[in-house]
């Protein structure tokens, strides 16, 4: 009877739902082992295999001669597969998710690999569109009202852009050793458990972004109602100021839902009109302080005669308060890293994508509140939440703020 040559049989070929199998549960080296042993399988297929494999013993049974002249190790396989993390499938096993590899898995013709898409500069528009917002054109009021004066203003939005860099570069960091999409969530999940992150998940769904979403929602809508009323507007009830941003909300969502790629462009194209309002409103200020004059108002003269940091308030409290208003202004910072996973190169994009929009945002917002503050005077900074709409009414007149409003 001819004997098998077991030294020369290669390993079990492991297809990829067992290799995902293997590497998402947790190590354990005793269950790995029995797992990989005879022991672990059905009694049909143990007896199977027990009358082939040499390393199988069992004490019933009558022992064999030893084998000389062979080598045998057992394995336990995927015992370190959560250190490989995070994972995705390839053709070779499990790799970081960026790194080369000899070519994704398929199922049926279909490719297990995401199709990563998105570039740097994707990156850039995502992050600076998101960013910039309702904030800046609602929270200048806030921070006046509670910081006391120009220079502690321009302070506070200074200390609130640093934070939210800092913030954003530790993102930069998650994002980079756990390029997957999800966010926090996936961040909390794998660092802290799985409830920790079903409890943000929560959190976010039914509080953080619906309230998000109702605050940039109304301050559209008093956008809106201010452009198309005028002065009146101050009188209007608040829910037309509601009702209208009901409508564009469920305007917003109808659209997405559509089509995702339209979506995007919307988000590209009202990333473009909002960086080009703070840069349209930065270099009107600067025309309107050089030239002292306006097409329509008088522009503001206070800032030349007093003191920026007269006035500066000394109340915790307050500059407390004032930094939160500005830290809403730069909120958007983290929704890079929930699709982090799409990026070609997330290891080296992202780091850029963040060093490069938390100082271009923090310099368009200084430049921005820098020209409310030469041409508007410091009871209407203070007293309006719709500071663009009261730019460009002074500057261009009614045209001029229903422009800024749309925008």
């Amino acid at each position: 009877m001819s004997r098998v040559n077991y030294a020369n049989l290669e390993p079990p070929h492991r297809d990829s739902l067992e290799l995902a199998s293997l590497a998402s549960s947790d190590p354990d080296p005793v269950q790995s082992s029995r797992s990989s042993s005879p022991s672990g399988i059905s009694s049909s297929r143990k007896l199977s295999l027990s009358n082939d494999d040499p390393l199988h013993t069992d004490p019933e049974a009558t022992p064999r001669p030893p084998l000389r002249n062979r080598s045998y190790s057992v394995s336990s396989a995927f015992d370190f597969a959560s250190n490989f993390f995070p994972l995705s499938s390839t053709a070779a096993g499990y790799s970081v998710l960026g790194a080369p590899s000899l070519g994704a898995t398929e199922i049926n013709g279909a490719s297990l690999e995401k199709h990563k898409s998105l570039t740097y500069l994707n990156g850039l528009s995502l992050v600076v569109g998101l960013i910039i917002g309702s904030g800046i054109f609602s929270s200048p009021a806030q921070v006046n009202i509670n910081a006391g004066s120009y220079g502690a203003s321009l302070v506070v939005w200074t200390v609130a852009g640093i934070l939210a860099w800092t913030g954003a570069a530790s993102y930069a960091e998650l994002g980079g050793a756990i390029p997957l999409n999800g966010g926090s969530q996936v961040y909390l999940s794998k660092i802290y458990g799985e409830l920790a992150g079903f409890l943000f998940t929560w959190c976010a769904v039914f509080v953080l972004k619906p309230g998000s979403a109702a605050i940039i929602s109304i301050i559209f809508g008093e956008y809106i109602v201010r452009a198309s009323v005028g002065a009146d507007a101050e009188n209007a009830s608040a829910w037309v100021n509601k009702g209208v941003a009901l409508l564009g909300l469920a305007t917003v969502t109808i659209l997405s839902c559509i089509s995702t790629k339209l979506g995007t462009r919307m988000g590209d194209i009202f990333m473009f009109f909002k960086f080009m309002t703070l840069f349209g409103i930065t270099i009107t200020g600067i025309i309107v302080a050089a030239t002292g004059s306006t097409l329509h108002g008088t522009p503001n003269s206070d800032w030349k005669s007093i003191g920026w940091f007269e006035g500066t308030s000394t109340d915790p409290s307050s500059w407390a308060v004032a930094l939160y208003a500005g830290l809403w202004a730069f909120d958007g910072w983290d929704n890079t890293n929930y699709v982090v996973g799409e990026f070609l190169d997330p290891h080296r994009d992202l780091p850029r994508v963040i060093h490069t929009a938390m100082p271009l945002v923090m310099l368009s917002y200084l430049a921005a509140n820098i020209a409310y503050i030469f041409v508007l005077p410091e009871e209407v900074i203070i007293s309006s939440n719709t500071i663009a709409v009261k730019f460009g009414s002074v500057v261009f007149g009614p045209s001029g703020s229903l422009v800024l409003a749309l925008i």
